[in-house]
């Protein structure tokens, strides 16, 4: 396979978007979103300040719910990216598919799979500072029952491979991974550390015709699939969100470390729901990584959706951010610019969701000396704890933003 650019955009997949716009925009499903739009804000009872956001959060929503429910064909799978920002396709606007407290850094893709079938998965492995692919196999509840990691997937001298997806029981085999009772579709997540440099996997699925058990899904099936799912995601947000709403706010203390759920084994992710008290105060967050490689911390709202992440600082991941000298990292989230380098940007809102991830422990054991450490502020007080190599000018922080954009500009094109 040869290297492009942006592997995102491949015809399958602008073909797939431009049939989710088509149906989401016929009647049906437009009253099945009004229909969904009524329980969730009933279900939710959301502040002022997260009902300010609903709108544009409630479109990609519905919208990621259509484009992961047309890929559910298992006789005819695709490989489709289910989690973008709004973006042209030929001048036609597409609206975003963000979903489930998205992570900024990561490329999410699906392959619907059946559990008596055989498939071939084809690739070839991206340009990566530090190589998170992993491809996740799931059932119906999102419980891990298959995975096989970029790092140990056997590549040719080109870095192509091919992935083999079926029943039979072939342990000491490469590159296989056998399929089981329940087995639904596979959620590959490709983590991109570096914008600028980083590319996801480039990936084909092929079915083997002898195993094919089934015609197409008709478009009455669809649009029930469709239906399902809108229902679904909303209720699926509200759930993962409440296990930080239920938390008392501003503490970062809920962990996860699982691999059920759409969590990652070998993860460690620690919710927290924020509401600041004024624009003038600021959360002050110390992280210690403990030997992990990668660790964001991203903004999302209550509706499950990050904000603003290709013009402001909506994530920092720690390629993204200056370290201190001790080797842990300091974060400001804040509503107004406090002038430091690693400022976290809610876009505006005082209230939201913070989801801090750590991967990439070594030998895959999670640290036992990570932590979070948050404390709320006046922005003047906490300045005084940052240290100058850490402040930040107007200008340097538009250079900053403007980078920020250039090295996102890719997975749009």
């Amino acid at each position: 396979m040869n290297e492009i650019n942006n592997p995102i955009n491949s015809q399958i997949q602008i073909d797939h978007e431009f049939e989710a716009l088509e149906i989401f925009n016929l009647s049906e499903i437009k009253k099945q979103k009004e229909e969904v739009r009524s329980f969730w804000l009933d279900l939710v009872k959301p502040s002022e300040v997260m009902l300010s956001c609903f709108e544009d959060a409630f479109e990609e929503v519905m919208f990621g719910a259509v484009i992961w429910a047309l890929n559910q064909d298992p006789n005819y799978p695709k490989v489709v990216t289910i989690s973008r920002v709004p973006h042209k396709i030929n001048n036609q606007e597409i609206p975003g598919s963000r979903w489930g407290i998205d992570n900024p850094d990561s490329v999410y893709r699906v392959i619907p799979i059946g559990d008596s079938q055989s498939y071939v998965i084809r690739g070839k492995l991206g340009k990566q500072l530090f190589n998170e692919n992993h491809f996740t196999l799931w059932d119906e509840d999102m419980k891990t029952i298959g995975l096989i990691s970029g790092n140990d997937i056997e590549i040719d001298s080109e870095n192509n491979f091919e992935i083999f997806v079926n029943p039979r029981n072939k342990k000491r085999e490469k590159n296989h991974i056998q399929t089981s009772s329940g087995a639904k579709e596979f959620y590959i997540r490709d983590t991109m550390i570096n914008w600028i440099e980083d590319r996801p996997n480039i990936l084909d699925i092929e079915i083997i015709e002898s195993t094919k058990s089934g015609k197409k899904l008709d478009t009455k099936k669809k649009l029930e699939i469709v239906k399902a799912y809108m229902q679904k995601w909303a209720a699926n947000t509200t759930r993962w969100n409440q296990q930080a709403l239920s938390k008392p706010v501003n503490e970062f203390s809920f962990k996860i470390d699982r691999d059920t759920d759409g969590a990652l084994r070998n993860q460690v992710y620690l919710l927290g729901h924020f509401a600041l008290p004024s624009s003038d105060h600021c959360i002050k967050l110390d992280i210690h990584l403990d030997g992990a490689k990668y660790f964001i911390a991203p903004i999302t709202n209550i509706w499950g959706t990050t904000n603003n992440i290709v013009t402001k600082n909506g994530s920092l991941n720690n390629s993204q951010a200056k370290v201190n000298q001790d080797g842990t990292y300091t974060f400001i989230l804040s509503v107004n610019d406090p002038g430091v380098f690693n400022w976290l940007d809610p876009s505006g809102l005082s209230e939201g969701i913070l989801t801090l991830r750590w991967s990439g422990f070594p030998n895959e054991v999670v640290g036992e000396n990570l932590f979070a450490k948050s404390k709320v502020m006046l922005i003047n007080e906490a300045l005084n704890e940052i240290t100058d190599d850490h402040r930040i000018s107007s200008e340097e922080r538009l250079n900053q933003l403007h980078a920020r954009e250039e090295s996102y500009r890719w997975r749009t094109e």
